[in-house]
């Protein structure tokens, strides 16, 4: 390498020579310098304010790649100047042209490495500013916009510097697809965090797990179906995008929107049911005849709403299956609702006694157990005498609860304990067999 330069610096001019050590010299004192003061910096503003630490972080970042570009300059000026004169133009010409070339990747290659690493320095700072923070929606929104930041800049990076590559026109064509491709996805990329995060920003403020969700209830159903429905959207957007970047499959799009005719009125029959289902499914979202979590009877079965989709409703059924319901079903078929104005539902409890039950002791004894249930709202306590028949009356205890769980659990607590203090305090008062109406009643003993 010494000789190479030695002989450099002899065919050539010795002014043009020393032009070119100084530039050398400057380019490397410089880069020298920057990175000595920057560490040094770093050791010695270890206590200092946030904001001057994320200044000398920033110098850091940004030092290396500017140190490239730097080198690159120098490195050109100087080959720039001494080659002409060190070798004949038949060998300067082209090597000056591979230098060319090499010169303008490099400072594609430096701005590229440039935007990455403020991409992730911009990252690194807005999620330290929401942990920071106390706010809530700052804890979503800084950290989506960090995350947008650190793989846009790299795209806009390759935007900026694909006009620096000398291309071939094939490779330049490809490149600018390539291009097209990374910023759609960039910006579907960047919707998609958009609503997922206007949604848990949304889900955040509003928790199910409290006695009274009924409006939480309903804001989640309304945001759970919406996001479905917006990143469909998205999705449709994206898609098409990227298929309308290619000429040909461009023109076999508009060929095919040219000459839909009687194919495009088949599809739009074959489609009816999709749509209506569809439209079904933004019906549910905005009236809410059902919600996420309700406690609903459909096809006979009793179940909570575990998921809504866009085409179907999956229902938890009380055993732990899963009862999977079109969703027009719940526009176009009639169905229990047990939660739809609120939670709380009343249980009853039917006895068949014989005539000579006392009722007010019932009374006492549905009061006694109700008190110490954990079950009993406090809100129903009613025993009735619903109807009298031949040999029994039938007795209804009517009880409240907070939903249809704590209702069912209730109600099997109630009739248990009914039925056992009817034995234990009045044996005679149980229903009694008789082999014919003129006979005397068979007791017991």
């Amino acid at each position: 390498m010494s000789e190479t330069w030695t002989q450099l610096v002899v065919e050539a001019d010795l002014p043009v020579a020393v032009l070119a050590a100084i530039a050398l010299a400057l380019v490397a004192g410089a880069h020298a310098a920057s990175s000595w003061w920057i560490g040094r910096r770093a050791r010695l503003d270890v206590g200092a304010s946030r904001a001057r630490r994320w200044f000398i972080t920033t110098l850091e970042v940004v030092a290396p790649p500017l140190a490239l570009v730097a080198w690159l300059h120098g490195l050109g000026f100087v080959l720039l100047l001494l080659l002409p004169r060190a070798v004949p133009p038949s060998v300067a010409d082209p090597v000056l042209t591979g230098i060319g070339w090499g010169y303008r990747v490099g400072l594609a290659a430096a701005l590229l490495w440039l935007l990455v690493r403020t991409g992730r320095l911009a990252e690194r700072f807005l999620v330290a500013v929401a942990a920071r923070t106390s706010g809530s929606w700052d804890d979503l929104l800084l950290p989506l916009a960090g995350k947008a930041m650190r793989r846009g800049l790299p795209v806009l990076g390759f935007m900026l510097a694909r006009p620096l590559l000398p291309l071939p026109p094939m490779l330049a064509q490809v490149a600018d697809h390539a291009t097209s491709l990374l910023l759609i996805v960039l910006v579907a990329y960047v919707l998609y965090e958009l609503v997922d995060a206007a949604a848990a920003l949304v889900l955040h403020q509003h928790r199910v797990d409290v006695t009274d969700n009924l409006r939480a209830r309903s804001i989640y159903t309304q945001v759970t179906v919406l996001k479905k429905v917006a990143v469909a959207a998205i999705g449709i957007f994206a898609l098409a995008s990227a298929l309308m970047v290619f000429e040909s499959v461009r023109q076999f799009g508009a060929s095919i929107l040219a000459s839909a005719g009687i194919a495009g009125i088949i599809v739009g029959f074959a489609a009816q049911r999709s749509i209506a289902t569809l439209l079904a499914g933004f019906q549910i979202a905005l009236t809410q005849p059902i919600r996420l979590d309700d406690v609903v009877i459909v096809e006979g079965e009793w179940g909570r709403v575990e998921d809504i989709a866009l085409t179907y409703v999956v229902v938890r059924v009380w055993d732990q299956r899963r009862l999977v319901v079109p969703i027009n079903h719940f526009i176009e078929q009639p169905f229990q609702n047990w939660t739809r104005s609120s939670a709380e539902i009343l249980g009853t409890v039917f006895l068949h006694v014989d005539y000579t039950m006392p009722i007010d002791a019932l009374r006492d004894e549905l009061t006694r157990i109700l008190e110490a249930s954990p079950h009993w709202d406090g809100r129903v306590n009613v025993v009735q005498v619903t109807d009298a028949r031949e040999r029994t009356l039938e007795v209804r205890a009517l009880v409240s609860a907070r939903d249809a769980s704590a209702a069912w659990d209730l109600r099997c607590e109630v009739r248990e304990k009914l039925v056992a203090y009817v034995q234990r305090t009045c044996p005679e008062s149980l229903p009694r067999l008789r082999a014919s109406l003129d006979e005397p009643a068979v007791r017991a003993s």
